[in-house]
């Protein structure tokens, strides 16, 4: 019996010991100097040999190179590039954890209208999934719900958390509406009982959800007696801390979206939006960003130019459209790590380097509402920073040697560089 009872307790000590997530980093104590680096704002400025100065989580100091403040840890940048700390601006990292095994997925609730519901309190800041796209450079992620017409909340978390808590960066940011497709797709079996008409269907489902939002902004101006669970969730849209975050591609139905912002004076911003580029300059008139869908995709049209989803954010950034980039629903937790890569087929599409870089740091802070606080290198913002060997946009340079959230530097192994080094020791690879 105490042969088995030992058994059982190394093979549990062997199990703490072999999972690969880290433990988070304590608050930055000691001042950080980063020296002799090629600093890349994250505003379109480059610095090629520069000097980066953060204490207690805030950049205190961005200069060319000059003395040394005391009392700093140095890390010499040369040959480096340092940037801002890329946003995955639209995804469900950390409520799913495996994509086939549905008893790992909390990013969706039963029922079709659900502004109440808070995505925050569902993240999972242990997931494993989290140190494989940090390592690429993608330290603050916006928290999407899915699931419904009206989704529920986001709230945006940095990645090197305990828990859900200790995660929030930003919480309940904004309400996703998921927009019916305004479009008939044939099937080979014919349209189901009630889908006979599906663009009718799907007209009424949004005028249903138009309602929703008047009957919401009568109730923000009355005395709210007796209260509304769903009106009161949908306040935030009226009293400006909240943007609603409609989930739409084809033209149709971005012009809708533009309606919705016209009639009820909320901020938008459109999240997908594959036709974009054909309304650029209306939602230029209208300010309206756009959180541009996957460039490394099909286009949506069979008469759509073969490249045009990695020339869209060009399009968008010659009308004056405020854009950044995410991945695809279905693979929107995992696929975060490929975000640079995606915004370097930009770069060879029209954008330069730094307006690429610029969509996925700065731009995804505006559209998310916390440019004041990250985004770029600049002095009074937190040190949410990474150093790269090489091009972060470029997968064959890319190799991410130092990443800092809030000044805290963060480990940036997981579970694929720990089986590289382990196999490298194994067959004596130097």
């Amino acid at each position: 019996m105490k042969i088995k009872i030992l058994t059982l307790l190394l093979g549990i000590t062997w199990a703490a010991q072999a999972q690969e997530n880290s433990i988070p980093t304590n608050p930055q104590t000691k001042n950080v100097c980063i020296t002799n680096v090629t600093i890349h704002v994250g505003n379109g400025t480059v610095i090629s040999s520069g000097m980066v100065v953060f204490a207690k989580g805030k950049i205190t100091m961005v200069t060319a190179n000059t003395t040394i403040p005391d009392s700093c840890t140095v890390i010499d940048g040369k040959g480096q590039h340092l940037y801002p700390g890329i946003i995955a601006a639209s995804t469900n990292l950390g409520l799913v954890e495996v994509g086939s095994i549905k008893a790992t997925q909390d990013y969706a609730e039963l029922g079709d209208v659900n502004p109440s519901l808070k995505s925050i309190v569902a993240y999972a800041a242990d997931s494993k999934v989290i140190n494989t796209v940090r390592s690429n450079g993608i330290l603050l992620a916006h928290i999407v719900p899915q699931g419904g017409t009206i989704s529920g909340t986001s709230s945006i978390v940095q990645l090197d958390a305990w828990h859900w808590e200790d995660a929030a960066y930003k919480v309940n940011n904004g309400i996703h509406f998921n927009m019916p497709a305004l479009i008939n797709r044939p099937s080979f079996f014919g349209p189901r009982p009630g889908q006979e008409d599906a663009i009718k269907n799907a007209l009424n489902k949004i005028e249903d959800i138009k309602n929703l939002l008047r009957d919401a902004k009568a109730y923000n101006s009355s005395n709210r007696t007796p209260k509304n669970l769903k009106y009161e969730a949908l306040q935030g849209l009226y009293n400006g801390s909240q943007k609603l975050y409609i989930h739409c591609d084809l033209v149709k139905e971005i012009m809708i979206a533009v309606q919705i912002k016209k009639e009820f004076g909320i901020d938008i911003v459109l999240v997908g939006a594959t036709d974009s580029w054909m309304v650029a300059t209306l939602l230029k008139e209208n300010n309206i960003p756009v959180i541009l869908s996957e460039p490394h995709s099909l286009p949506s049209m069979a008469d759509d130019a073969v490249d045009q989803p990695y020339k869209t954010g060009y399009i968008l950034q010659k009308a004056g459209v405020l854009f950044t980039i995410c991945q695809d629903a279905d693979d929107g937790f995992w696929q975060q790590r490929c975000l640079p890569y995606q915004a370097g087929t930009m770069a060879a599409y029209g954008l330069t380097k730094e307006e690429a870089l610029t969509a996925i740091t700065l731009n995804a802070a505006k559209i998310l509402g916390i440019a004041n606080s990250t985004g770029s290198i600049e002095v009074g913002k937190d040190a949410n920073l990474i150093i790269s060997q090489g091009d972060v946009l470029d997968m064959a340079t890319s190799n991410i040697t130092h990443a800092f959230i809030q000044g805290r530097e963060i480990n940036i192994t997981n579970k694929q560089t720990d089986l590289y080094e382990k196999y490298k020791t194994k067959y004596g690879i130097k």
